[in-house]
């Protein structure tokens, strides 16, 4: 059914206003709503696992043979270990920030029970859901430094540089990045591009220089006297008691998923050792290469590909069908809008009316004008009502 010239302006209107308000709804949102979907969520919830490369070095010292025994500490080697990180969101975090706690654990598989575990970690850490960095508040953070039957043990800690995730957006540059062993951050640098199971990451690398971690922490293990001959050393009398200070340096490689932040694959070859001088290390406590396995990485991959494809979501293809739907209703709202605006169509003359004969021009002697010169108009009969009664105006009374 046609439309009435009314309506038509009308609908051409609704259809104009709606065609602005999607063009601009479509330039507001990778603005506006992505800013708001860019940041870390908030029900964050990640395992990783990483376990000691096949084929390379995995020392660790055998803790036992430093108290018992005549002959010097042992070494063990080939030793699988495994280690396993639980990151999870934890209070105070809102819209802008968020609390990350990790509780770590260094394991060698080959021991049952407690026996295996040769370190163990809880950090906490409080930073910006878009940068990653933490946030300015003092302390910031925390990390527990003793573990006993009660529960573990915080000490506040303040952290500088990214920790478990980089920012949204990450950049080919170099990041400050937090070694809870040494509680400093230190840089991470770019390496390369590349990918890792058809994803593309940001290569990073972060070495942690040697620190001696008695000067970190102050625990017994970490600064030890014993018999020189319990050390293996030669250049002193073997019942001359020897100190030697735990020191800790590690190379840590970080593939990255720039558009999210999501660490996909880490590695650490972490070393520490006994020594009289940091430059010189005698007894091996710990020494291996430990990357993350497959599962892990498949599943980062995937935790990284749902965030991506959230802001694939909002930052283009939601922009472009508002921006054609707004085209098609805002062309549309003017085409109806200039075919509506014509004039206004005759009306037909209502039944029984009698039409107005066209005006003919008079002869040139108006004097002489006679019958023949009337208009010719024919009209039908039928055009007229049949009159009910018949006049004679000669009649007289």
């Amino acid at each position: 059914m046609a439309l009435s010239a009314g309506t038509r302006r009308t609908v051409a209107c609704v259809l104009v206003g709606l065609g602005a308000a999607l063009l601009v709804a479509a330039l507001m949102i990778p603005t506006y709503t992505v800013s708001k979907v860019a940041k870390t969520p908030l029900d964050l919830e990640i395992t990783t696992i990483a376990e000691n490369q096949k084929g390379e070095d995995s020392l660790v010292l055998d803790s036992k043979s430093l108290t018992t025994g005549d002959g010097p500490a042992v070494v063990n080697k080939d030793v699988p270990l495994v280690s396993q990180r639980f990151v999870t969101v934890e209070e105070p975090s809102d819209a802008d920030e968020m609390t990350l706690q990790a509780g770590q654990t260094l394991r060698r598989t080959d021991v049952q029970g407690d026996t295996g575990l040769l370190t163990a970690t809880i950090d906490r850490v409080t930073i910006d859901r878009v940068t990653g960095m933490p946030v300015d508040t003092e302390p910031n953070g925390s990390i527990a430094v003793t573990v006993n039957k009660d529960g573990s043990v915080m000490e506040p800690v303040q952290h500088t540089g990214l920790g478990y995730r980089f920012p949204i957006g990450t950049e080919k540059k170099t990041y400050p990045y937090f070694d809870i062993n040494v509680r400093k951050a230190f840089d991470a640098n770019f390496i390369e591009e590349t990918e890792i199971n058809s994803t593309k990451v940001y290569h990073f690398q972060m070495t942690a220089p040697v620190t001696s971690t008695w000067d970190v922490v102050q625990s017994p293990t970490n600064r030890l006297t014993l018999p020189a001959s319990k050390w293996g050393v030669t250049d002193v009398p073997a019942d001359q008691p020897v100190t030697m200070t735990r020191y800790y340096t590690n190379v840590r490689d970080l593939w990255v998923e720039p558009q999210t932040g999501t660490v996909i694959k880490g590695g650490e070859s972490i070393h520490l050792f006994y020594a009289r001088s940091a430059d010189k290390p005698e007894v091996t406590a710990l020494k291996s290469h430990i990357v993350f396995d497959e599962n892990t990485i498949e599943s980062q991959i995937a935790i990284a590909k749902e965030n991506t494809d959230k802001l694939s979501l909002f930052g283009r293809v939601v922009p472009i069908v508002f921006g054609i739907l707004g085209v098609i209703a805002l062309l549309a709202g003017l085409f109806l809008g200039l075919r509506g605006g014509g004039s206004t169509p005759q009306h037909a003359s209502p039944r029984g009316a009698r039409p107005t004969p066209a005006p003919t021009a008079a002869p040139d002697d108006t004097s002489s004008w006679d019958a023949d010169d009337a208009p010719t108009t024919q009209f039908n009969r039928g055009d007229y009502d049949a009159p009910t009664e018949q006049i004679d105006i000669n009649k007289r009374p």
